[in-house]
């Protein structure tokens, strides 16, 4: 498959918001949640007001004359938050686009850019059940913290 990692451009942010629904990790036979879902305050705080803060950058992934995939990071207080200044990520890939080794792209791109920007980490938190897990790992990614349902991963840059 054709596909293009580029930087989000800004009037494309709002497409983040997609995005954050995309990136909700759904377990197979279980019904997915309302779209209203990503209006929560704890998920809010991934693409509300995104641009405006000093750490915020977005890539996507291009392909078919469309965006169909994103990884974002910003200095948040989420899920995966492990120690202040460390950006966190969020990423997501429409269905139809999964498997094709876009994200890695994504991923990888994305950590080159906070390596030359000066980052020593970055942080994500992840469902243990998600097979995105494995792809973490092979990124460099360490699980460093876990809870009933989710492993908090981080990785030196």
């Amino acid at each position: 498959m054709d596909y293009t990692i580029r930087q989000m451009r800004e009037r494309e942010y709002p497409l983040l918001n997609n995005f954050l629904y995309e990136a909700i990790f759904i377990p197979e036979g279980v019904e997915p949640p309302p779209r209203l879902i990503i209006n929560k305050p704890e998920l809010r705080l991934y693409v509300d007001g995104f641009g405006e803060q000093p750490h915020d950058i977005a890539l996507a992934a291009e392909a078919d004359g469309k965006v169909v995939g994103a990884v974002w990071v910003r200095v948040m207080d989420d899920y995966g938050h492990v120690v202040d200044d460390t950006p966190s990520f969020a990423i997501s890939l429409y269905k139809e686009y999964r498997g094709c080794g876009i994200g890695t792209a994504l991923m990888r791109a994305m950590l080159v850019i906070l390596k030359a920007n000066g980052y020593k980490w970055a942080s994500l938190a992840v469902q243990k059940a998600n097979y995105a897990v494995r792809l973490y790992l092979k990124l460099g990614f360490e699980i460093i913290d876990e809870n009933q349902q989710e492993y908090i991963m981080l990785i030196r840059l």
